[in-house]
């Protein structure tokens, strides 16, 4: 019976990610099997996280913020749901299965929603250290349990996995720089947003996109140190989710990129790999799953921002 519960949650799992990350559902197929179905798992609770405090259904739709109340049920059920009692939701269902067969940190969970208690608060970030740190708790923490379903145990590594879920945040952020200053956001610093003359009114304004997109360009410029981190963790992971990390991370990359070479236009869309961009990048990152696993002593992350919830 537990069998045929968790292939159902699998299930409901995987039109989950299907439908709210087309890019990483693409990637998840390279996984093999058991692991596929965990890391599926594991984005339904993300994601019904990310919908809850932004009140949209799949990430779409207009961005309004939900309550402190909805914080704290969120934080209750994630945590009981960790300790084996969910609700009958899908999410919390799926967290409690992942919890009957890996060791998740409630403080990596705390860790994350504080990410959400942050967008509840109204912050903005001062400096790119804020948003760095914002990028850790929604992203970072994520690629740490993506991680720990995928066997990896050592700090190192997971210091890698922590640098790749912060790249894909950044990357995100640059591309929705118009779409969430209309939700009245911005996680751009201040710093760069006040050297810019800018107030988050302006990042929507067509007028302003000359002076906007070279922000979003340097945010995307920012990325870059984490997103090079990251190939080092990629190197130690079982071969097959090596290939998947690596496709995931090159289709992310590839947003950035397309975001640079379109210029201030980039700033009138939503910027995606189709799906030809995608089958590419699965081929081309099929030797990441074929080079040696990760030397013992890896290139250093000097100036990158480690999370404390790792090394604890």
């Amino acid at each position: 019976m537990a069998t045929v519960a968790t292939n159902l949650l699998a299930q409901q799992a995987e039109d989950v990610i299907g439908q709210g990350s087309k890019s990483f559902a693409v990637a998840t197929r390279l996984f093999a099997p058991a692991m596929r179905r965990d890391v599926m798992l594991l984005y339904a609770w993300c994601r019904h996280c990310d919908d809850l405090i932004d009140g949209q259904e799949l990430g779409r739709g207009r961005i309004q913020t939900a309550s402190a109340d909805t914080l704290e049920q969120l934080r209750t059920d994630s945590l009981n749901a960790l300790a084996g009692k969910p609700t009958s939701e899908l999410p919390f269902q799926a967290l409690a299965s992942l919890s009957r067969r890996y060791s998740i940190s409630p403080k990596l969970i705390e860790a994350h929603i504080a990410g959400f208690e942050l967008d509840v608060a109204g912050w903005q970030p001062q400096t790119l250290d804020d948003t760095l740190q914002y990028c850790y708790h929604t992203a970072g923490t994520v690629g740490i349990m993506m991680a720990s379903i995928m066997d990896v145990q050592d700090t190192p590594t997971l210091y890698r996995a922590s640098d790749l879920g912060i790249a894909f945040q950044l990357t995100n952020i640059a591309r929705d720089v118009v779409e969430d200053a209309l939700g009245g956001r911005s996680y751009l610093p201040e710093q760069w947003r006040q050297e810019a003359g800018l107030a988050i009114s302006d990042l929507p304004d067509p007028a302003c996109r000359q002076r906007t997109f070279p922000l979003v360009q340097r945010l995307i410029n920012e990325a870059e140190p984490y997103y090079s981190s990251a190939v080092i963790g990629i190197r130690a992971l079982p071969r097959r989710a090596a290939w998947a990390i690596a496709t995931a991370r090159a289709v992310y990359r590839d947003i950035g990129r397309k975001i640079v070479q379109r210029g201030p236009d980039a700033l009138n869309e939503r910027i995606f790999v189709g799906m030809a961009g995608k089958a590419a990048q699965v081929a081309a990152t099929l030797p990441a799953a074929l080079t040696p696993r990760r030397p013992r002593e890896p290139a250093p992350r000097a100036g990158l921002w480690t999370p404390p919830e790792v090394s604890e």
